[in-house]
C-alpha cells in the first residue's frame, strides 16, 4: 500500500479538511517540525508520497536525494521556494502543487491579516487586552490611519488589496518596486514614489514582494534609518526580505515605533529566538494563508493530487519538461 506523509500539521487539522478515507493508502499526519535534515530523512524513507504545507520544510538536493522511495512530493500552492525543483525531476520525482481557495484569491487572506497587524499595533489591542484581562483599565493612546501615510513595498495584487482598504480609511498611498510604473501604481489607486521615498514617508509601511535574489535584504539598516521614529513596519510577506538584526535593533532603540510581523527567517521560531523579547511588536505564527477556506483547498486539492498519481496521471506538475 502507498504510505502518504502529511507534514507540518501544526494544528492537528489536516485530517479535518479533506478526504483522505477516499484513498486506498495509508496516511501518516506529522504536527511537529523537522529541521535537522538527517532526521527528516530518517522520518520520511519509507514514505513514496510526502504532502508539504507551503514551505514550512525544505527540500533541498541532498535531502531529496535520500529518500530514493519518494515519487511525489505535493506543495499547497503552486509555488515552493524550498523544493529543488531540478533535482526533483532529475531524481524522477514528481511534484504537484494545489490550488488556494475560491476564484483562487491566495492573497486575500494575507491581506486581511495585514489590515489586523495594522489596527493591532496602532491600537494596540494585544496590550489593552492585557491589561483588561489583568484587572486594569485604559493604559495607552491609539494612532489613527486615517491622513496618515501607507507605503506599499510591492504592489501586485495583495499589495493593491491592501492599498485599496487603506484608501478607503482615508490614507494617502505610496508604493515602490523595482519594475513599478507610474502607470500600475495609479491603476491601484497609489502614487509611485522612489525606495528611499517609501521609507522616509511612510507612516505604516508594508511589504508585498516576493522573496528573491533581488529581494533578499531589501529592507536592510539604510532603509529602516529613513523611517520615522513614529512610523509602523508591517511583514507579511517572507522573513529574509528584511534585516531582522537590524529591524530588531531599531525597535528597541526607539527609533521605529513598531512592527508586525508575520514571517521569520527561522520558522518556527526557536525558544531563545530574539524576536520573543523584541519589544514594539506584534507578533503572528506564519498565518497569512492560515484559514478555513485556504486549508480546506489545500488539503482537497493534495488528496486530488495523490489520487491522480495513483492512477497514473499526476495533475498539476510543477516540474515538468
Amino acid at each position: 500500500m502507498v504510505r502518504v506523509a502529511v507534514l507540518d500539521d501544526y494544528q492537528g487539522v489536516a485530517r479535518d479538511y479533506a478526504e483522505w478515507d477516499s484513498l486506498s493508502a495509508q496516511v501518516e499526519f506529522f504536527h511537529e517540525h523537522v529541521e535537522d535534515p538527517d532526521e527528516l530523512v530518517r522520518r520520511l524513507a519509507p514514505f513514496e508520497v510526502v504532502a508539504a504545507m507551503r514551505e514550512r520544510t525544505r527540500f533541498p538536493r541532498e535531502v531529496l536525494a535520500a529518500l530514493p522511495n519518494l515519487k511525489l512530493l505535493v506543495t499547497t500552492g503552486m509555488r515552493n521556494a524550498a523544493i529543488d525543483m531540478r533535482a526533483a525531476s532529475e531524481l524522477g520525482i514528481v511534484v504537484s502543487g494545489t490550488g488556494s481557495g475560491e476564484s483562487d484569491r491566495a492573497w486575500a487572506p494575507t491581506a486581511e491579516l495585514t489590515w489586523g497587524l495594522i489596527f493591532a499595533l496602532l491600537r494596540k489591542i494585544p496590550e489593552e487586552d492585557r491589561l483588561i484581562r489583568e484587572g486594569g483599565w485604559q493604559g495607552g493612546v491609539g494612532v489613527e490611519v486615517d491622513g496618515r501615510t501607507l507605503g506599499v513595498l510591492g504592489l501586485g495584487r495583495l499589495g493593491s488589496q491592501v492599498a485599496t482598504v487603506g484608501r478607503a480609511f482615508g490614507m494617502d498611498v505610496i508604493a515602490w518596486s523595482q519594475n513599478l510604473t507610474d502607470e500600475a501604481a495609479a491603476a491601484a489607486g497609489a502614487r509611485r514614489v522612489d525606495k528611499d521615498e517609501l521609507f522616509a514617508a511612510s507612516d505604516v509601511l508594508t511589504i508585498h514582494t516576493v522573496l528573491s535574489k533581488r529581494t533578499r535584504g531589501l529592507v536592510g539598516a539604510a532603509e529602516l534609518a529613513l523611517m520615522r521614529p513614529t512610523a509602523y513596519l508591517i511583514n507579511t510577506s517572507r522573513g529574509p526580505i528584511v534585516d531582522e538584526a537590524a529591524l530588531q535593533a531599531a525597535l528597541r532603540e526607539g527609533r521605529l515605533a513598531g512592527a508586525g510581523i508575520d514571517v521569520f527567517a527561522q520558522e518556527p521560531l526557536p525558544a531563545d529566538d530574539p524576536w520573543r523579547s523584541t519589544p514594539r511588536t506584534v507578533l503572528t505564527p506564519h498565518l497569512g494563508y492560515v484559514t478555513e477556506n485556504t486549508y480546506r483547498a489545500f488539503y482537497a486539492d493534495t488528496v486530488e493530487c495523490i489520487a491522480a498519481y495513483m492512477q497514473g496521471e499526476p495533475v498539476r506538475v510543477l516540474n515538468a519538461g
